[in-house]
């Protein structure tokens, strides 16, 4: 089939690989520059399939309410808060019922640990390797962050996950440059989990997917999709409309305005998430993996000769407005944990991006409901650990088999409006 692809993030990158590997000729539309230039730029780069669970879990209203005031806040509501966001978020507090978040919890890892399987066999095929390490460990600075972590190891205990719970002294022989002044009450280990860069993953990926006869048109802004005519779109600043057997959206937050006229209302908001990258000045001060502020939900990561420190979720706001609070507890935690690791007196890059998120947790992957469009969006700050599982289900699906795990609750009828 011929098939347009709409977005060049992580997700759509790897939508278009598995479509052209599947013999499909394949044209991708992004209004950026190059691929992974949205969400997918600087994020923490964490592929840890055992910690990807729904947002929406009990007990989180009551969280982010206690953190309102707070000075380093994980969660953040910030001004102007538009009436989608207030609309998200009561979806968001209604599927933080026990229920709902078991069963979207076992959705997310049944497709996490799929995707983390599908991403080795594609790294492997590569001819270029990307910035990568195996490990990734959560660092409890006290007994009360130990309580924390407890329901989310009696669940990789379920599901037979391999981590070990250790002590200060065991985590700082994994990781020897840990500031031995931070008060640390032990770790969670997890030797399978694993950092990667994901935006060199993605230009790879999109050498690997041109060689396969998949093409990418950037700088090129799709302005609609036709309501009447099955799979044609509209060029921004252009009259002549393009067809395709099959439309695949990838458009991260973007998507709901696309599908808007067609009928289709996903409660698709923004979340954002800010990181720091700097240069590594010796790297015997720097991680040599990645870890995980349990209290402060920030993650560290070694990103080849760069570290990278990511974290925060905030709700509201608007995309260029930076949050210098947000940014400054990036800068605690990393000062906390590896002071000399980074080079912050010059080409420290600051990013904000604002991840694609539905209010219970699950991507959408599948048919959209409307004839020949199809969907692979919404997967939050677990784009990258889920990318490369949801394009192989994806091209399943539009080639019509089976695809190799359960996707039930990926369908759009969970949510649409």
């Amino acid at each position: 089939m011929n098939i347009a692809i709409l977005g060049a993030g992580i997700i759509g990158v790897t939508t278009a690989y598995e479509l052209a590997a599947d013999g499909h000729q394949v044209t991708v539309f992004e209004r950026h520059a190059s691929v992974a230039e949205g969400a997918s730029f600087a994020n923490a780069g964490v592929v840890a399939p055992g910690y990807v669970t729904p947002w929406a879990a009990p007990g989180m209203p009551a969280k982010v309410l206690g953190h309102l005031l707070a000075r380093h806040a994980p969660v953040r509501v910030r001004r102007p808060l538009a009436a989608a966001d207030l609309a998200w978020m009561r979806q968001w507090r209604a599927a933080c019922d026990p229920a709902t978040y078991a069963a979207n919890r076992t959705r997310m890892l049944r497709l996490a640990f799929y995707s983390r399987h599908r991403l080795h066999e594609v790294a492997a095929r590569m001819a270029y390797d990307f910035d990568r390490s195996s490990g990734y460990m959560v660092l409890l600075r006290g007994d009360r962050d130990r309580q924390m972590v407890q329901p989310g190891l009696a669940l990789l205990r379920e599901l037979e996950v391999p981590f070990h719970e250790i002590t200060a002294d065991e985590a700082r022989q994994i990781e020897p440059a840990l500031h031995p002044h931070t008060p640390l009450a032990g770790a969670v280990h997890l030797p399978q989990d694993e950092v990667g860069n994901c935006r060199q993953f993605a230009v790879i990926l999109r050498d690997a997917a041109e060689q396969l006869g998949a093409r990418f048109v950037f700088n090129t802004a799709v302005s609609a999709v036709d309501t009447a005519q099955t799979a044609t779109l509209y060029i921004a600043g252009e009259t002549a409309p393009q067809r395709f057997d099959a439309i695949v959206l990838c458009a991260g937050v973007q998507s709901a305005a696309l599908l808007r006229p067609l009928g289709l209302r996903l409660p698709l908001r923004p979340v954002y998430g800010y990181s720091i990258s700097a240069h590594i000045p010796e790297p015997v001060y720097a991680p040599r993996s990645g870890v995980m502020d349990e209290r402060y939900k920030v993650a560290i990561t070694r990103m080849g000769q760069r570290v990278r420190v990511a974290g925060s979720a905030e709700i509201g706001g608007t995309p260029d407005a930076m949050n210098d609070a947000a940014i400054q507890t990036l800068y605690k935690v990393l000062a906390d944990w590896f002071p000399g690791a980074a080079r912050l007196s010059s080409g420290v890059q600051v990013w904000k991006g604002a991840r694609p998120m539905l209010p219970d947790g699950p991507p959408i992957v599948g048919a959209s409901g409307i004839p020949s469009l199809w969907l692979n969006l919404g997967h939050g700050s677990s784009g990258w650990a889920l990318s490369c599982g949801s394009a192989r289900v994806l091209a399943d699906q539009i080639a019509g088999r089976a695809p190799e795990i359960d996707t039930e609750g990926l369908d759009v009828r969970r949510l649409a409006g």
